[in-house]
């Protein structure tokens, strides 16, 4: 099978919508050849990742949390310190939080790339 690049803007979108956008080009679901069993052919490039909108007070107010599964280790981190290290970072959670957790999730995410 021929693989099918898609580029994508990300220059004003919010940040939730083109990551469903990207999981469903990732996972295949625009073709009518989709089986949930499948991987499917489908890369994406990101390009002005540096745009992105967020909505709300999400950068201030938004948490990530992380048990490292000792007692006591329960580890935080403010979406905006996320923002300010790595920009693809918060769209790159977004994507494989909304993909199955499935064997070929990782080969799914290798084939997101940003510009």
């Amino acid at each position: 099978m021929a693989e099918n690049i898609y580029t994508i803007d990300a220059t004003n979108k919010a940040v939730g919508r083109l990551a469903t956008e990207i999981a469903i080009i990732l996972r295949g679901k625009n073709k009518p050849t989709f089986a949930p069993n499948m991987e499917s052919d489908n890369m994406v490039v990101v390009k002005n990742i540096k745009f992105l909108k967020f909505t709300g007070k999400k950068l201030q107010q938004k948490v990530y949390k992380h048990h490292t599964n000792y007692p006591g280790h329960l580890r935080s981190i403010k979406m905006s310190d996320i923002q300010k290290e790595n920009p693809a970072k918060v769209l790159e959670m977004a994507v494989l939080r909304m993909l199955p957790a499935v064997k070929f999730r990782k080969k799914m995410m290798q084939k997101l790339s940003f510009e």
